[in-house]
């Protein structure tokens, strides 16, 4: 009988990469050990991923079939990935048809030079924007700024980060690290003629933010926007939202941008009623959203007259080549999994470095963005920021297998990293297992170890390389004796003597 070797799994292509801000300064242990200091962010996070996620399984429980949705929105969104160019192909056939002009961009780079190149085109030196991920990932505020465009952001939570010079922190709710009375001093300081008698009520912050927005809705002429699907059936896009800011930023300008991540492309209109009942009970606990915008191409007399959408690759192509890793692509943005998370809860958004954090950013960004594409690359630690508890894959509306996905990075990690102090180490055990001298030997050599234990019977601290280890967990001290050398001994042998003769009796007894 002959067999086939079919050889080892082998590493994806990872090429181009995506730019923008896919990438921290710090690897997430360092960056995510100063966040466990701010106590004031690990109670704002506490306390609202709590308030989501009761409100998520209360509506969710409401529905008998929704598992079958979870299901069918799986498999939409694995059939999209397999045909997702002639997708995408139908999908510009469509806008076009309908009046819009659709770009296709590479990179975030190309993303950003193409949204500047159009609004310039209007005369414009302001846009109004909604919140969008894809717009966050590539810089577009900051190219733009650079470019002498001044974007507003009509999002509460995007306002108050803008404001506030920050960076989201949350793929839903991206100022959920601040709270009340920090708002109301970035609203004192930053909004031009706010009330100095602005209190921290949210009702006052709100209408504050209102006022300030008003006068953009009404005067600026260009929109950028992003989107939370496309369909190839026929060019329509949708956002949904709470607010009516975005319902504002579609309808009142000129000229509209859009945006949009290839992969949101869904292959027809018919699919929505599938995923308009999973996004909003999974983020925001909402049984619908509160606006639920969708434009097809350009209507005569009736809303924006010039249309444009950016098709944005950046990354998106080297993940989907991915056999396994391009699960991750099937994300509908919806955060359930943050919400779940209990490190991402401890830490904080910040400490991933991504515009995507928590579980489906430690899967989603190294596949965008590489996990070797630096020195020291801080992308190479995302993957090991995760207990693999399994809750988000739970809690994940299209049912990504995060924590399997996350192995195989791992898994990838290290065929990437070339000979390591981690591989050598896992070698030389693999030759001490291999022969019974070696193997006795090693754990003579472990007893002492003994010495490094405290009181409790506790290692805390382990000289480097093992240092790592010990840094986020104690090591049980190796014991008086192994269970080997136990079992040759006088007490092992006389112990094992008595277990057989209490079975020989147990057998007896059942013969009778």
């Amino acid at each position: 009988m002959s067999s086939t070797f079919l050889g080892m799994p082998a590493t994806p292509p990872r090429s181009p990469y995506g730019t923008g801000n896919l990438r921290g300064d710090r690897k997430f242990p360092a960056a995510a050990h100063d966040e466990l200091r701010n106590e004031q962010l690990r109670r704002n996070l506490g306390k609202a991923t709590h308030t989501i996620r009761a409100k998520r399984l209360n509506v969710t429980g409401e529905l008998p079939d929704w598992e079958q949705l979870r299901d069918a929105g799986s498999a939409i969104k694995t059939d999209t990935m397999n045909r997702l160019p002639e997708l995408l192909e139908q999908l510009e056939q469509q806008v076009t048809e309908r009046g819009g002009t659709v770009h296709w961009a590479r990179d975030g780079v190309e993303a950003n030079e193409i949204v500047t190149r159009l609004v310039r085109a209007t005369g414009s030196t302001e846009v109004i924007k909604v919140k969008s991920m894809a717009t966050q990932e590539i810089g577009l505020n900051e190219h733009l700024e650079s470019a002498g465009i001044t974007p507003y952001e009509t999002d509460l939570a995007e306002l108050i980060v803008q404001l506030a010079h920050d960076k989201p922190s949350h793929i839903l709710v991206p100022a959920i690290h601040r709270n009340r009375d920090e708002i109301r001093q970035i609203f004192l300081k930053e909004i031009p003629g706010v009330d100095p008698r602005l209190d921290n009520v949210p009702a006052h912050l709100a209408a504050a933010a209102r006022a300030y927005l008003r006068e953009k809705f009404m005067t600026t002429k260009v929109a950028v926007s992003g989107a939370n699907f496309g369909i190839a059936e026929t060019g329509t896009l949708s956002v949904v939202e709470s607010e009516g800011n975005g319902r504002m930023c579609l309808t009142l300008p000129d000229t509209l941008i859009t945006v949009m991540g290839i992969e949101k492309v869904l292959p027809r209109y018919q699919d929505l009623e599938v995923f308009l009942q999973l996004l909003p009970r999974s983020s925001t606990g909402e049984r619908m959203n509160p606006y639920t915008s969708m434009w097809t191409g350009v209507t005569p007399g009736d809303g924006p007259q010039d249309f444009h959408l950016v098709l944005l690759d950046n990354g998106r192509t080297a993940a989907l080549a991915d056999r396994i890793g391009r699960e991750a692509l099937n994300c509908i943005r919806c955060s359930a999994c943050l919400n779940v998370c209990p490190v991402y809860e401890r830490a904080g958004g910040h400490a991933y470095g991504s515009t995507y954090p928590g579980p489906i950013g430690a899967v989603l960004t190294p596949q965008l963005a590489g996990m070797h594409a630096a020195k020291d690359d801080p992308n190479s630690s995302l993957p090991y920021a995760s207990s693999l508890c399994g809750a988000c894959f739970d809690a994940c509306p299209v049912k990504i297998d995060i924590p399997s996905l996350l192995v195989e990075l791992r898994h990838q990690h290290t065929e990437e990293s070339g000979t390591t102090a981690e591989k050598l180490a896992m070698k030389a055990a693999a030759g001490v297992m291999k022969s019974p001298k070696l193997f006795t030997a090693a754990q003579k050599a472990a007893g002492l170890g003994r010495v490094l234990g405290g009181r409790d019977g506790k290692i805390s601290h382990l000289p480097p390389p093992f240092s790592g280890w010990s840094d986020s967990r104690d090591t049980a001290a190796p014991p008086k004796q192994s269970f080997r050398s136990w079992l040759a001994s006088d007490e092992g042998a006389a112990t094992m003597r008595a277990a057989t003769d209490e079975y020989d009796r147990n057998q007896q007894e059942e013969e009778k």
